[in-house]
């Protein structure tokens, strides 16, 4: 007898295996993540002209994180998507930093610091949306 995986099951397996390449939990890590933001925020020109950066990377960079909290309470489909969201957000705080990094303001080693963070959420982020994708491909969920 051939077992099939329901979507819930696949979910879990995807992120337990993910979760396992990592020291650190991947809701951890995006929330340190977070936080990290956030004194590379306190540290920009409080010059009129920043505020948007100060605002538009505020936002996404909380996104990530708000929104795979969101998923893992889920239903399958919900987790798909909030993910997918949240690579999404990821990419978009990526821009941001990139973009701080060409007007070399803020604090730099943070800057620097963040830049390859985020750079590793969107990888895990992007393998999780795959391996969902694969795994249900596979089961014809």
């Amino acid at each position: 007898m051939t077992y099939t995986y329901s979507p819930d099951d696949i979910v879990l397996q995807v992120l337990k295996e993910e979760n396992e390449k990592y020291a650190i939990d991947l809701r951890e890590r995006i929330l340190n993540f977070a936080v990290q933001l956030f004194k590379l925020i306190a540290s920009l020109p409080k010059d009129k002209e920043f505020d948007v950066i100060r605002i538009q990377i505020s936002r996404s960079g909380t996104s990530i994180g708000a929104n795979y909290e969101e998923a893992q309470s889920s239903t399958y489909r919900e987790f798909s998507h909030k993910t997918r969201i949240a690579l999404r957000e990821a990419n978009e705080t990526k821009y941001w930093l990139r973009i701080l990094e060409k007007l070399a303001i803020g604090d730099t080693e943070l800057l620097n610091s963040l830049l390859n963070e985020i750079n590793e959420i969107s990888k895990i982020l992007g393998s999780i949306v795959s391996k969902i994708d694969k795994k249900i491909k596979n089961q014809n969920l």
